[in-house]
């Protein structure tokens, strides 16, 4: 049994020799999503810094226009470095506080789904008073709308804008500021190979 055991593992070992698809499919994943973060909040940048700055209806973080910057920056910055694989551990750490901002100023109050469900061990009374409503939508939907047109190319939901997907992104920077871009498909492993020997 043992034997048997020492040589599954053993062929599952050989798969390290592809390990470097692991941290380049996390960049790939994250560069579209910082990307259209940062292009979004660039585009509509007076808008941006006063968000993150009003305490009435934004995040009221002190210091806006330098927050809403650095955000921007970071995010579309980030992006290009994830995409070609350079300073990939260095540019996680920006990234990372810039999720745990979104996280604890935006997210935190609506719990952990993104998108609101009903039940589970993660849905709350929000999730649930937000699933009513949506059923009620949908039939609304039914009776005055085109329902199958609507919903062919993806079903209608109501977004609850909890932690879930800033902590999940939190999480793959996390990665990548601990193993790195990866082999052969990065600029960093091609400098490390060239000055680091």
């Amino acid at each position: 049994m043992i034997k048997c055991i020492n040589k599954l593992q053993s062929l599952l070992d050989c798969t390290r020799s592809i390990d470097f698809l692991a941290p380049l499919a996390l960049r790939l994943y994250l560069v579209p999503i910082f990307w259209m973060a940062g292009t979004k909040k660039l585009s509509a940048f007076d808008s941006t810094v006063d968000w993150f700055g009003n305490t009435d209806y934004g995040l009221g973080l002190p210091f806006p226009y330098l927050m809403a910057g650095a955000a921007t920056w970071f995010e579309i910055i980030g992006a290009v470095l994830l995409l070609v694989g350079l300073a990939v551990r260095w540019v996680a750490i920006p990234l990372m506080v810039t999720m745990a901002v979104a996280a604890v100023t935006v997210h935190l109050q609506h719990g952990w789904l993104a998108i609101a469900e009903g039940s589970g061990f993660f849905a709350n009374e929000r999730t649930s008073a937000a699933v009513e409503r949506l059923n009620v939508a949908k039939d609304i939907l039914r009776e005055h709308g085109n329902y199958n047109w609507l919903t062919e190319n993806g079903s209608v939901v109501i977004l609850n804008n909890g932690i879930e997907f800033s902590a999940t992104y939190f999480i793959m920077l996390l990665v990548l500021f601990f193993i790195g871009a990866g082999k052969y498909f990065s600029i960093d492993f091609w400098l490390a190979k060239k000055f680091r020997a």
